[in-house]
Parts: C-alpha cells; structure tokens; sequence
C-alpha cells in the first residue's frame, strides 16, 4: 500500500499502563500538523467492532500528559480474534474512512494488530504501552518506570515495618511472564533475593540463604517475587518457607494494580511522545505493520511479527549483582 494516507485511528488495547495518554496526544497533534484526520476509538478493539469512533482535534488532547490510565479506555476483545469480528471491524473502518491505526498495547494487541493487517491490507502501527517490558525491540515500554517508582516507594514502606519488627517480608509485584518490575524494583531497595518467571529458583537454597543471614543477626529481610514465578506467587512462597524455617516471622504483601495507577513519571512521558510522534511519521513514510522501539536512545522499528514473537533476554549478571550486594 503506497497511497498517502489522510485519516487514521488511534486506540489503547490490553492493560493500561501510566503513560499511554502522552501516547495519544502525541499521535493526535503530530497527526494534525502533518495535515492527517485523527479518530480516537474508545475501548481498543472493541470500539472498532461496535463503530465508536469519534474525530480528535488538538483540544481532545489537552492537559492528558500527566494523566494515569487512558482517556480513550480499554478492553480485550475477544470477538475481534475471530474473522468474522475482524470482517466486521475493517467495515467499519472502511465506512469512516479510516486508512490506518496506531496501536498502543502489548504483544496480545500486536498479535491482533498483525492478523488484521495481514488480511485486509490495512497499516497498522505498535507502540508498546505496558508495564511489563516485555517486548523484543525496545529498551522500554511505556509505564515501566513508573510502575517501578511505585514498586520502590511501597517497598521502601515496607522496609521501615520490616525493620521495627524484624521481620521476613515477601513482596509480590506485577510480571506473569517478564519479571523485570521485580528484578528493577528488588535491587533498588535491596532485597535479599528476586524471583522472576525466567530463572528457576532452588527453595532450598532460598531458606539455606535466609537461615545463614539469621545466624549473622541479619534479621530484616526483603523477597521481592513476580507473580509469574515458578512457585505461583508470594503467598505459595510463604507456605514454602514456613515449612522449612518455621521460626521466620514472615508477612505477605501483594503491590496488585496499585502498580498501574499514578501520574506517568518525566521518563514515561518523554517516552510515550517520542514513540507517538514516530508512530505518524512511520504512516506517512510508508513505513508500515511495524512496532515504534527506543534502543540505545535510538528510534528503531521492529517489525510485529518479530516484536509479539521474541522477549528480551535477562542477563545472568542482574542476579549476580543481586547476590552480592544483598550478603
């Protein structure tokens, strides 16, 4: 497809994640400067299938920079993974006048995103918004620092409790398949150990560490786990530990969707506008079904198929940092 493109859509699908508004507004305005129509869709896919769209113009976008969450909503959509829903959806489209979309989303809105390119010819743009960084072809995703600023600041909370009782304290946070929120946020407030969905953890280990700390008189102690990890979360864990090392006084705290909210931080900001704004230029330049990454402060484009199939590798030297500094 060669033609130049004169309207295109913008929606936010999957988990919100702080950020995706400076997304929008970037799309929108840099939209209009280059002379495009913009239509938000309201609730991601779903809004494409039930025809809610509406024409964004520079005040629709207006002091949502700082917002948490998404002014246009999200949802998923199972209607639109079948192809009788994503027929229905490029109808609609078409009725609009709609002649490509700007996603913003993780791998399962990328996946959709490929499916209905690929069979309806229509251009479709990726910007990562979720707070998971899991995503081939960008250094970060749009809400992951923020979600980890708020990991810290409640750890750091916790600490303070921790430390007046002596306790054991094991804290879950966001990450059912990427357990960077809990590697980023456990060597920022020191915890003595991080269990993530991509390293097996030795339970064994994990309380033969624990007991040898006790013996030191180290008695305040930090497990930060991903919900996604080999034990089924910090709860599961709990159990574990108390049946090996009973004499722990060990507390359960889940950081749940708290991680979601808040105003985006300066660094998802700056993030989310850099990604918008090549996500148009990407349209406009025939650049197309491809998703919008930052690497080594590089705008780089990665192509969806690629992004929703590949993850970004944890290097073993992140828990060799977290063993030593954590002794």
């Amino acid at each position: 497809m060669n033609k130049k493109i004169k309207r295109i859509g913008v929606l936010t699908s999957g988990g919100d994640s702080p950020g995706m508004n400076a997304a929008i507004r970037a799309v929108v305005r840099t939209g209009l400067y280059e002379g495009l129509e913009v239509f938000g869709i309201m609730r991601g896919y779903q809004g494409i299938l039930d025809n809610d769209m509406f024409p964004m113009e520079s005040r629709s976008v207006a002091n949502i920079i700082q917002r948490g969450g998404t002014i246009l909503k999200t949802a998923r959509c199972k209607e639109f993974y079948t192809e009788e829903g994503r027929k229905k959806a490029h109808e609609n489209l078409v009725s609009r006048g709609i002649e490509g979309l700007v996603i913003i989303g993780g791998d399962g809105s990328f996946k959709g995103a490929q499916n209905f390119s690929n069979e309806f010819d229509l251009p479709c743009i990726g910007i990562p918004g979720t707070i998971d960084k899991d995503m081939a072809g960008s250094d970060y995703t749009i809400g992951f620092d923020t979600a980890v600023n708020t990991a810290v600041e409640a750890i750091d909370k916790i600490r303070d409790t921790a430390d007046a009782h002596d306790r054991l304290f094991i804290i879950e946070v966001m990450g059912r398949d990427a357990g960077y929120i809990a590697l980023h946020s456990g060597i920022a407030t020191g915890a003595e150990n991080i269990l993530i969905p991509e390293r097996k953890t030795d339970i064994n280990e994990l309380v033969d560490s624990l007991l040898e700390k006790e013996k030191r008189k180290k008695l305040v102690n930090l497990l930060v786990v991903a919900e996604g990890d080999g034990f089924g979360g910090a709860e599961q864990l709990s159990k574990l530990i108390k049946e090996r090392a009973p004499g722990f006084d060990t507390r359960v705290c889940i950081l749940g969707h708290i991680q979601r909210g808040g105003s985006p931080s300066c660094f998802d900001r700056i993030l989310a506008s850099r990604m918008g704004y090549a996500a148009v230029e990407c349209l406009l330049n025939n650049t197309f079904n491809v998703m919008v990454g930052i690497v080594n402060d590089d705008v780089v484009f990665t192509p969806l198929n690629k992004a929703v199939k590949e993850k970004q590798d944890v290097s073993d030297e992140w828990l060799k940092i977290v063993k030593i500094l954590a002794s």
